[in-house]
């Protein structure tokens, strides 16, 4: 459960911001269990822009072995040498977690300057290929697995970021490539420091879960996520594909929260309020806490509302989110769509009811107790209002709003 910047500053956020965020949750948040705080996209580029990526003259900042260190006009605090530490230094202070983002592989100037490799006695040129560069930002180049040096770099980048004092690292473009991820696994491994290890942007599939829980702790589901209502809906599909394949530690990630204040610099889209209704802000946080999505929300927190606070800090179904197990797909009539899972405490069950239908008719969804293993008569409880509904024998109805969910209790 975090922060992270992309969803507001794209390649853009500065170190201001970042501390900014970190302040808020620690006031706000860290009580409720959010402790990551995640610098996204090129921090090394001191020029970067909103609304897509500066790659007509980028200026890059890169240490004497190929390896990126922030950009100073944006995290002043990096100067002299520090990189991060000084920042993941004041995040600690705040009693949270530090990440950053990179992209797979070796910078393309780094390649150029052919600079040496820390541990080895090859250089930047001996490890390369053009073969599989990414699409869509042309930063780095592929690493060749098992060519003298190429492990070796990826271990110096990581005893790098553990100097730093580094929690987490969002490896992009990484999604399918094994030899590269099982490079970042062992040089994680390596690096002395416990650090979290999230590959994106999606494209892994389910029969790919073993190696994944074998070598990374979040995967994404889907490519990028934003906040209008057809990814949403999509969603649905997507985590059901994905039910009962994470294990402690290791999950499908159904990718960022796009809550609140968002696009204020962004990559993608501009400045605006999230465009969920709050009906579909309901039906988001309920899918992803019912399935055991991580959380990692993408809105600036210091502009929340206190209906945005009260969504990310419910404690009841921030439960369901941390601690339920056996999380499934009940059934799905078109686009009415339940789900249940367990509290392993207590064995009561929870049920998630969801309206993805177009009518601006509320809708009644009913299930039959007998479908959720129970018999007899059990009191049920809203967790978003917190009320108690009353008893039910046999079965319970939910009346839900157009886009919207139910979570509930029952025992």
């Amino acid at each position: 459960m975090g922060w992270n910047s992309w969803d507001c500053y794209g390649p853009t956020v500065n170190e201001d911001e970042v501390k900014a965020n970190a302040d808020y949750m620690a006031k706000n948040l860290k009580k409720f269990g959010w402790e990551y705080i995640v610098v996204d996209i090129r921090w090394y580029v001191g020029n970067d822009k909103a609304g897509g990526y500066n790659e007509n003259d980028p200026v890059y900042t890169i240490d004497e072995y190929g390896r990126f260190t922030p950009a100073l006009n944006r995290f002043p605090s990096a100067s002299d040498g520090k990189g991060f530490k000084a920042l993941a230094d004041y995040v600690h202070s705040r009693g949270l977690k530090f990440g950053i983002h990179i992209m797979r592989g070796i910078p393309v100037i780094a390649v150029n300057k052919n600079t040496p490799i820390p541990g080895s006695d090859t250089k930047a040129q001996d490890i390369f290929t053009t073969e599989g560069q990414c699409m869509w930002l042309k930063d780095m180049y592929t690493i060749v697995a098992g060519k003298p040096g190429a492990q070796e770099y990826y271990n110096s980048i990581f005893q790098l970021y553990a100097s730093w004092g580094i929690d987490f690292v969002k490896v992009d473009d990484l999604s399918g490539r094994t030899k590269e991820i099982e490079m970042v696994r062992k040089a994680i491994d390596n690096c002395g420091r416990p650090i979290v290890i999230s590959i994106s942007p999606g494209g892994d599939k389910p029969e790919t879960a073993e190696f994944l829980r074998n070598n990374v702790n979040m995967w994404r589901t889907s490519n990028d996520f934003w906040d209008n209502w057809q990814q949403l809906k999509n969603q649905f599909a997507i985590l059901e594909s994905w039910i009962g394949l994470g294990i402690p530690g290791c999950y499908p990630d159904g990718d960022m929260l796009p809550l609140e204040k968002i696009g204020l610099r962004a990559e993608r889209g501009a400045p605006r309020w999230s465009g969920f209704t709050r009906d579909e802000q309901y039906t988001l946080m309920t899918l992803f806490s019912i399935f055991r999505s991580p959380f990692m929300f993408g809105g600036d927190l210091p502009s929340n509302d206190e209906f945005t606070l009260s969504l990310i800090t419910n404690k009841d179904v921030l439960n369901v989110n941390q601690h339920s197990i056996n999380g499934k797909q009940l059934f799905r009539d078109n686009d009415l769509i339940a789900w249940t899972a367990d509290d392993p405490k207590t064995g009561d069950k929870y049920l998630a009811l969801f309206n993805a239908s177009d009518s601006e008719t509320p809708v009644v969804i009913s299930v039959k107790f007998d479908q959720l293993d129970l018999k007899g008569t059990h009191t049920v409880k809203d967790l978003w209002t917190g009320e108690k509904l009353g008893k039910f024998t046999g079965s319970f109805t939910g009346t839900i709003n157009r886009h919207g969910a139910g979570l509930y209790r029952i025992y």
